[in-house]
Parts: C-alpha cells; structure tokens; sequence
C-alpha cells in the first residue's frame, strides 16, 4: 500500500520523538480517529457525486470505515504502540474507563495501523477483491490524512515526568 512520503516522514518523526527523545502525544488528542474516519466518510459523500459513487460504494465505505476503528481499538494495545508509551496507555485506560482507544488517540496512532494492515489482512479470509477494494479506499484515506497533516498531527509532543521515565521502563 503506498503511503505518501510526507506521511513516511511523520512515522519516522514520530519515532524518534518517541522512543529516541523519550517524548509522548498527548493524549486526548483532537481530532481522534473516531472523529477523522468520520470526517473522511462526509468528505467521501461530499464529494461522491464528482466519483460517480453509488449507494454501494458509500456501504462499503461505511464498512471499511467501522472495520478500521474496530481493527485501530483491537490494536492499539497489542502493535501500535511503542514500549515507552505502554504505561501512558494503561493510565489513559484508567482515566476513561469504557471509552474506545479510537475516541482518544489521533492520527500519528492511525498511520502506525496503515503500516500493519498489509500484515493483518495476509491473516484473514478476505477474498482477493475485497482485499484490493479495502486497500484502495485505505489508499485514499492515506491521500486524505496527507492533504490535511498540517491540522492531523500533533507539531509538539509532551515530556514525560520524572515519574513517567521511572515507570514506563
């Protein structure tokens, strides 16, 4: 799946600031990936009369959409994160009890399932047209995150406590 370079840049940034610097996102974080797929999905029918798009394509958009928070909020906690942010997430799962991790982490968190998913998809049942149908709407979520990055990713991330670095080792 082609990921734009700008995004490419932001996954390394993200990185480093992470387990390099020692940085975290801050959490809430806004918009959350709950609130950006469902952006993306009103730009998708917005636009959809440009696309020549039917009722079918805006199902199997809403379905690919309700499928990647389902996937992001199974994720999250397994492969997403990096060992640093673990105890960030614990806390925050503290904080807001029965809230998704999707209705509190943003993009940066986002981009990181785009890069799992090739792999996540090689462990399903999908057929090869609903496996190509899915990364070419993954596809054209990735051009929306890259056309709007400027207000999707956090510019500053925070320093973490003294307290933090002690337990987060």
């Amino acid at each position: 799946m082609p990921i734009p370079n700008a995004l490419k840049s932001q996954l390394v940034d993200d990185w480093e600031r992470i387990t390099k610097d020692r940085l975290l996102v801050p959490l809430p974080r806004k918009p959350t990936v709950a609130e950006l797929l469902t952006d993306y999905q009103e730009f998708r029918q917005s636009t959809k009369d440009k696309r020549k798009a039917g009722k079918r394509d805006e199902e199997v958009v809403d379905e690919i959409i309700d499928g990647l928070r389902v996937y992001f909020d199974k994720a999250l906690g397994n492969i997403l994160l990096y060992r640093f942010e673990r105890y960030q997430y614990k806390m925050i799962c503290e904080r807001y009890p029965g809230k998704p991790p999707s209705e509190i982490y943003g993009a940066e968190h986002l981009l990181r399932l785009f890069v799992q998913m090739p792999g996540l998809i090689a462990h399903t049942n999908m057929d090869e047209e609903a496996v190509q149908l899915l990364r070419e709407h993954m596809a054209d979520i990735l051009k929306y995150m890259h056309r709007l990055s400027k207000t999707l990713f956090v510019e500053e991330y925070e320093t973490a406590s003294p307290a933090y670095m002690t337990l987060a080792k």
